[in-house]
């Protein structure tokens, strides 16, 4: 079976953008060069950082990293970490039909969730 194995986030500095992810997610990067950079997430999935492409693609792109995490307390203290890092809020954290969830986003505006295990 075959299944998607890399999730793209189009960014306008790669290496900036790295160190953003890197420093939140605390993980180094498994692949680096000057405009794609990538992390490995576990089960050979990736994501990846590219920057260089995202003027030549339509605006009218919405997606989200999803961060999820055990419980409303652990959601909370991700908030308030984040927060003391500088990240920039978007959805401060409220109780959604899933659970206790707030959004954030990265230096170029992608959008990043922290919600809930499934």
């Amino acid at each position: 079976m075959t299944r998607p194995n890399m999730f793209i986030v189009h960014v306008s500095d790669a290496p900036a953008s790295a160190r953003f992810y890197g420093d939140l997610f605390a993980m180094e990067p498994a692949f680096e060069s000057p405009h794609f950079i990538a992390f490995d997430l576990g089960g050979g999935v990736q994501l990846a950082l590219w920057s260089g492409v995202a003027e030549t693609l339509p605006q009218s792109r919405a997606s989200e990293v999803c961060l999820n995490l055990d419980g409303a307390e652990a959601i909370d203290a991700r908030f308030e970490e984040w927060t003391a890092k500088g990240v920039t809020i978007v959805q401060k954290p409220h109780d959604a039909v899933f659970g206790r969830t707030f959004v954030a986003a990265d230096p170029d505006g992608n959008l990043l969730r922290v919600a809930p295990l499934d």
